[in-house]
């Protein structure tokens, strides 16, 4: 074996790690594949014998990739979505794809990412690297070109955003199923007592429509109506596992109308996330729902 050989195997150990870091600081399978690749072409060029933990090198190189990502993503952005909801990961309702259990390791729910997105690009990379991925401050205070202790404060005010949401679902994947189940057989029936019985008090809905817009509802009266209205509209509602959780794909006339991940607690639905871009589902890979 040549040494490119052995750097490359070497590189493939920490592959699923990185991969995990990348979707978490950027919300999307496709750039957190591009940034591992570039992670990959700064390896091949460096001198890896100066290389004492290749892992923790390489974790910090695609927190620097994705953070100069996030940056540039920002940038480009002429008016900011008041909600972007982040590319989901699809799997069947029956379980997951192997390929998907590294990146879904540490209940990296849709409703986490979509929190995550509120946070300016350094709060993010300090929360996932040291929250997440256990880096220390002082590896990660480089990267963002702040001493350990501002650092810190990053990761603070980041923890506190992420703590003030209710991110986690319940554990229990049937639990789940059925308070949603619930919920939609109440809005085809146009029961509006049993819709809002279905939801938290406070829960949440956010719907990403990419260049049409976003909307947060919040209360589960307003979040009720919404759902009666669009029973209306003829959907195809078909489960699946959305970032682990109990969720929906839906269709309208056979196209991608909808994804919606649902976060579920003490029997009732907290949080609904909804991507409702069409450009954004036409990009997605559906085909693992068939058959």
């Amino acid at each position: 074996m040549d040494e490119r050989d052995w750097l490359a195997e070497r590189f493939e150990e920490h592959r699923g790690r990185l991969r995990a870091v990348a979707y978490r600081m950027l919300g999307s399978v496709s750039e957190a594949d591009d940034a591992v690749q570039e992670a990959w072409l700064r390896l091949s060029r460096s001198e890896t014998s100066e290389i004492e933990n290749l892992g923790g090198w390489l974790t910090t190189v695609v927190g620097r990739v994705s953070l100069n990502m996030l940056r540039s993503r920002d940038s480009r952005r002429e008016r900011p979505l008041a909600v972007h909801v982040p590319e989901p990961i699809i799997d069947r309702a029956d379980g997951t794809d192997p390929e998907h259990e590294a990146l879904l390791a540490d209940s990296v729910g849709l409703a986490l990412l979509v929190v995550l997105e509120t946070l300016t690009p350094a709060e993010r990379l300090a929360f996932v690297l040291h929250d997440i991925f256990a880096v220390p401050f002082d590896e990660i205070a480089p990267i963002v070109d702040r001493s350990p202790e501002a650092a810190r404060q990053l990761a603070s005010r980041a923890r506190r955003r992420v703590r003030a949401e209710k991110t986690v679902p319940e554990a229990d994947l049937d639990a789940q199923r059925e308070v949603i189940e619930a919920f939609l057989a109440a809005a085809r029936e146009g029961d509006f007592d049993r819709l809002v019985a279905a939801l938290d008090p406070d829960v949440v809905l956010r719907a990403d429509f990419g260049a049409a817009g976003s909307r947060e509802v919040r209360g589960a009266a307003a979040v009720a109506g919404q759902a009666e209205i669009y029973s209306r509209l003829g959907l195809d509602m078909k489960p699946a596992l959305i970032n682990g959780a109990a969720g929906l794909v839906v269709t309208r006339d056979g196209r991608p109308f909808s994804v919606g991940a649902f976060t579920v607690r003490d029997g009732r639905i907290v949080e609904m996330d909804w991507l409702a871009d069409a450009e954004r589902l036409r990009a997605l890979d559906l085909t693992i729902l068939e058959g």
